[in-house]
Formats: C-alpha cells, sequence, structure tokens
C-alpha cells in the first residue's frame, strides 16, 4: 500500500509576496514508529508545544488516577502502552492540526512511496498548470472525467441501483 502525503503551504513572510515553495511541508499519513516509541520527544522536535502539554496533561491525570484507584502497576504500563500508541496513530493527525492552527493552507494531497518521490509529483503537477510568467499558485484539480456513457449496470461501491435483480 502506498503512502499518502498531505501539502501543506505557510503563510508568506512579512518580506515575500507569496510562500516559497521550499517551506512547502509534505506531511505522511499512517503509523509513526518514533512518535510511539519517544511520543514526548517526537512532539517536542517538531514544535508541537500544544500537543506535547496535552499529551503530558493526559499521561499525568491516567498515572494519579491509577494510583489512586488503587490499581496494580501494570495497569499504569498499559494505560502509558495505549496512550504512546495512540499518538503513533494520530501523529499526522496532530501535525496537520497544528499546521491548521498556525494558519497553514492544504493544497492536496500526492500518492508515492516516499517523500522525495511525492515532492516530485506534486512540483510537477504543480509547473504543468501554473503559467510561465506568474508566480505559483496553489494547483487546481479537475473534476474526474467519465469515460463512454453511463449504463444500467453501473454499481457505486458495494449495492447495485434499486430496483435492479440481485
Amino acid at each position: 500500500m502506498m503512502p499518502t502525503f498531505t501539502v501543506h503551504e505557510p503563510p508568506p513572510r512579512k518580506t515575500e509576496s507569496v510562500t516559497a515553495p521550499e517551506r512547502f511541508v509534505f506531511v505522511r499519513d499512517g503509523f509513526h514508529f518514533w512518535a510511539f516509541v519517544l511520543a514526548p520527544l517526537w512532539l517536542l522536535v517538531r514544535r508541537l508545544w500544544l500537543a506535547f502539554f496535552i499529551y503530558v496533561i493526559i499521561t499525568i491525570a491516567v498515572a494519579v488516577g491509577i494510583k489512586f484507584a488503587g490499581l496494580p502497576s501494570w495497569v499504569q504500563s498499559a494505560a502509558a502502552l495505549v496512550i504512546a500508541l495512540l499518538v503513533g496513530l494520530e501523529a499526522a493527525t496532530i501535525r496537520r492540526w497544528t499546521l491548521t492552527r498556525r494558519r497553514w493552507k492544504n493544497l492536496g494531497f500526492v500518492v508515492a512511496e516516499d517523500r522525495e518521490i511525492a515532492e516530485r509529483r506534486f512540483f510537477g503537477a504543480w509547473a504543468e498548470r501554473a503559467p510561465e510568467a506568474a508566480a505559483p499558485a496553489a494547483p487546481t484539480y479537475a473534476a474526474p472525467v467519465r469515460r463512454g456513457a453511463p449504463s444500467s449496470s453501473d454499481v457505486i461501491g458495494l449495492f447495485p441501483e434499486p430496483g435492479s435483480q440481485r
């Protein structure tokens, strides 16, 4: 299965009229191993301050709750594992949420094997759509084109059309 990357454009700096493409960020969807193993450090390295503080508050609240309830120590270890797993699974979502809060624009998504190929595909499509003299702009995506006329036997999803035989 190929990873999906979302592309984010930062707001232009005070000295810029448009954002430099070198500052764009590609965020990979999926499980992030280092966010699972070293969640607090991963959050700090990515400068996700609010997410880090929420992580610390939740971790402390769960530990105090388990201790106050008098549960065995293995329950606290299991809870820490669940929290780490949740951070690993939702790391990309946390990062996208932070970028949105910082007023970064989501330009779309790219499906590619790794980030380098995703960058090539995105900027290749972007360069084709931008006029030669104009400044770079966000890519526009065309609606899918249907080849041929629709037939009565077309099925969308897993369900046949109403009234047809099964």
